[in-house]
């Protein structure tokens, strides 16, 4: 598990093949560097949301799909690139759709969500945000 730490900023970063059967795996991983922060009561919210945004950069976007992990003393973020050209989108959706309800459900876990366009060709990065006020896991914040 790549994970540096500079100047009170945590980071993780995996490159990850655009095969469905690899979000699970992804899932874990993230489950394990979040509870390794000291985010254990995170861990669920930042795991499904994970799930979601890897399987629109699946199914809609193209490789390579990177997933990252922002630790700072304010937050943590994360963050799914791939390269497709499509921005996503959030639906209207009727209340039997069983699709479309992904970046809904971040939304609604996170504290904050967005999409950044690549600067240097086709695709977008997703993040969601979680605000840690007052949390200091691993003395972040202490000089």
């Amino acid at each position: 598990m790549p994970s540096t730490q500079d100047g009170g900023l945590r980071t993780v970063c995996w490159d990850l093949s655009d095969d469905p059967a690899m979000i699970g795996k992804a899932r874990a991983m993230v489950r394990e560097v979040v509870a390794s922060w000291g985010l254990l009561s995170l861990a669920d919210d930042v795991v499904l949301a994970v799930g979601e945004l890897l399987a629109n950069a699946v199914t809609y976007g193209e490789a390579p799909i990177r997933v990252s992990l922002w630790l700072g003393k304010d937050g943590l973020c994360v963050r799914v690139t791939d390269h497709g050209p499509e921005r996503p989108r959030h639906l209207h959706l009727d209340v039997e759709a069983v699709h479309g309800r992904g970046l809904g459900i971040v939304a609604a876990l996170a504290d904050d969500t967005g999409v950044a366009a690549l600067p240097d060709g086709p695709g977008k990065t997703v993040w969601a945000r979680w605000l840690l006020a007052g949390h200091d896991p691993g003395g972040l914040g202490r000089r």
